[in-house]
């Protein structure tokens, strides 16, 4: 079952946070992530992470998970450790000539690899717990003020579900790609740079063309349809906040007050 996984696809099972109302979730994502990008001390990001597992505890999925959706940005992770430790001025700990890390670099480096981590947790409890069309629910009926501006609410919302139906495809397109150029000898990882490169060309070719022929597909499923711009259309489970929605959003309040009042004290 873990292998048939992807990052960012919607796993069933019977929590607290699959069963709020996805407004909720969207609303405590939101306060989550402005509460670790504003975290600057120690204790302040220690709430947040305890208030990040937590979640992720009480959606019921399991850690190995959660991990797998770390897993595809390790690299960005490294180069953001990479570059902060070496363009951060300081004490020197490593100090090459052209080359100079400080202590206050890797202090830094440690603190933005740790928020990015908690960023990509967050973002990964919604994905996991919420399906594209609750997703597309919620952002409807909160943009749906914006309408009357002018805005196409309705249609950017319906962008924003394809999105995410796309994105665990996409994934399971690369790692069928990626085995198969795999089982025919292809060097992602042995050689010279240039070699590596050259290797990835009948890679990502046959994955842009099996990406493309999903879209089109799909175009021609929504035409079938009789998919119309601007139609209105009804659901068949009316969104509604529950006294769990209610706590979730007050909790989080109470975690982003804390960081403001740690940040300004």
């Amino acid at each position: 079952m873990l292998d048939g996984i992807n990052p960012g696809q919607y796993i069933p099972a019977d929590s607290l946070i699959h069963r709020m109302d996805p407004r909720a979730k969207l609303i405590v994502t939101v306060i989550s992530v402005l509460a670790v990008i504003l975290a600057s001390s120690l204790s302040a990001l220690l709430v947040v992470l305890i208030w990040s597992v937590l979640v992720a505890r009480m959606s019921g999925i399991k850690a190995v998970f959660y991990w797998r959706s770390l897993k595809p940005l390790w690299v960005l992770l490294l180069f953001s450790f990479f570059f902060r430790a070496c363009f951060t001025p300081g004490k020197p700990f490593i100090d090459t000539g052209f080359l100079m890390i400080s202590y206050e670099g890797i202090i830094s480096a440690g603190w933005l690899v740790w928020k990015l981590a908690l960023l990509v947790l967050t973002s990964a409890v919604v994905t996991f717990t919420t399906t594209p069309l609750q997703l597309t629910a919620a952002l409807e009926q909160m943009l749906m003020p914006l309408a009357r501006i002018g805005l196409p609410v309705r249609e950017m919302s319906m962008m924003v579900n394809l999105a995410l139906r796309f994105i665990p495809t996409l994934f399971q397109e690369t790692r069928l790609l990626f085995m198969a150029q795999w089982s025919r000898g292809a060097a992602f990882t042995r050689g010279r740079i240039t070699d590596r490169l050259k290797g990835l060309v009948p890679f990502i070719v046959p994955l842009l063309t099996n990406v493309y022929q999903r879209a089109d597909e799909l175009a021609l499923g929504m035409e079938t349809r009789c998919y119309r711009v601007g139609a209105v259309r009804s659901r068949m489970k009316p969104l509604q906040f529950k006294p769990l929605d209610v706590v979730a959003v007050l909790s989080s309040n109470l975690v982003l007050v804390f960081v403001l009042v740690q940040r300004l004290g």
